[in-house]
């Protein structure tokens, strides 16, 4: 008899982690408080880490039409648009790594595995919230927001940073943890590529570094759409609803005295969103007996590093296997979990911190952080700060979870 796994939370963990272990033959329930599974406008970026996950599901092919394949990654100044870096993306990635780097829309990717799930027999309960849990002989016992309760064999849980799952954990392990508001605010959105002047934004992973702020802009959707997000300091907000509106006015006038680019994609954008940057210290455990966390709910990363999501996925596929690995041979559950900590905790708490230390640079915060930008500019001609921000990188993307 197949082992029956609870998830709570729907987003691109939950459904990942569910998809992965649907196809290593568990009996898997994902329980989602939202109403309905829908992302507002945002885009994401996928190393070929985690592509080298979505291309052994199958989402690959699912995505592809709808994905978007940069040239390079580049960061440049806020006003004179001179670069201190770019790193080659593009084929180069396939040929380095084994797998491309995607540019694609939240929610080409969301339906996606949405569509992967229901194929693979998944079951996606929407308005239904993981309260809490009880667990006695082996076995989870699931309270639902909604009064309703189930059981299970194993719950993970994938419900974000403030997950309901991960409160409970830590309580049981006499451990705290709270989420801590950065300063820092993030505002999003996306512009019709034609709107825009041809050829305005080039077909790159597009980072502009300032004072206090720093600017992102690339395609996704095929290069229908350019995919914007603005992260400003700024201590008066800390709301954290993506779907939150912003003013779209405001953020122009925040970047008025940027680089023309910057400006000019800001000039078509109809509406954006806005919300608070939190972030916690890496935690020292995700499991509790039957229950483990996945994704932010355990490792939430700031968007300095382009790693959120990936460090997701890489969690699911590690997940799965090893759980198919120990159930196969009777294996006691709680020590899966224990392994699949082990094999996770310290690349994803790494990670998690090096984002957070990029903040620092892209924002000028620091006499060191101006000093290390001036020195990157003036080694631009001889192309070794090229060299030094891709061996930076090359530990992220050169980790393939598929192997292990």
């Amino acid at each position: 008899m197949s082992k029956r796994v609870a998830i709570a939370g729907a987003g691109i963990g939950g459904l990942c982690s569910a998809l992965a272990l649907a196809k290593r033959g568990f009996k898997v329930s994902v329980y989602e408080q939202a109403a309905e599974i829908a992302e507002v406008g945002a885009g994401i970026q996928l190393s070929p880490n985690a592509m080298q996950v979505l291309n052994e599901l199958g989402v690959a092919t699912l995505l592809q039409q709808q994905a978007f394949c940069p040239q390079h990654a580049v960061m440049r100044h806020y006003q004179n648009g001179k670069n201190y870096f770019s790193v080659l993306l593009g084929k180069n990635c396939e040929q380095r790594y084994g797998a491309e780097y995607w540019h694609v829309h939240r929610a080409d990717l969301q339906q996606a595995l949405h569509q992967a799930c229901c194929d693979n027999q998944v079951t996606i309960e929407l308005g239904s919230q993981v309260e809490s849990y009880q667990q006695q002989a082996g076995k989870v016992s699931l309270a639902l927001a909604n009064q309703q309760r189930f059981d299970t064999d194993i719950l993970i849980g994938a419900d974000g940073i403030h997950s309901k799952v991960q409160a409970q954990l830590l309580d049981n392990l006499s451990l705290t943890s709270s989420p801590r508001f950065t300063g820092q605010v993030a505002w999003r959105g996306t512009v019709n590529t034609k709107d825009l002047p041809p050829n305005l934004v080039e077909p790159n992973a597009n980072l502009w570094v300032g004072p206090g702020k720093h600017f992102v802009s690339y395609y996704v959707r095929g290069g229908e759409e350019i995919n914007f997000v603005a992260v400003e300091e700024r201590s008066d907000w800390q709301h954290e609803s993506w779907s939150q509106q912003g003013d779209i006015s405001q953020l122009r006038h925040l970047f008025k005295d940027w680089h023309p680019q910057v400006q000019e994609v800001l000039a078509a954008a109809q509406q954006c969103f806005i919300w608070a940057l939190f972030d916690r210290e890496p935690l020292s455990t995700w499991v509790d007996g039957n229950v483990a966390l996945l994704g932010d709910a355990c490792h939430p990363m700031l968007p300095f590093l382009a790693q959120g999501a990936a460090m997701a996925i890489e969690d699911s596929y590690v997940l799965a296997a090893v759980l198919a690995k120990h159930t196969a041979k009777n294996d006691n559950v709680h020590e899966a979990l224990m392994q699949y900590q082990q094999q996770r905790l310290t690349r994803t708490s790494k990670i998690q911190l090096s984002a957070r230390n990029n903040a620092s640079l892209y924002h000028m915060s620091t006499r060191f952080d101006r000093a290390k930008l001036r020195a990157l500019s003036a080694l631009s001609a001889s192309g070794l700060n090229d060299r030094l921000a891709a061996n930076k990188l090359e530990s992220i993307y050169n980790h393939n979870v598929v192997r292990f």
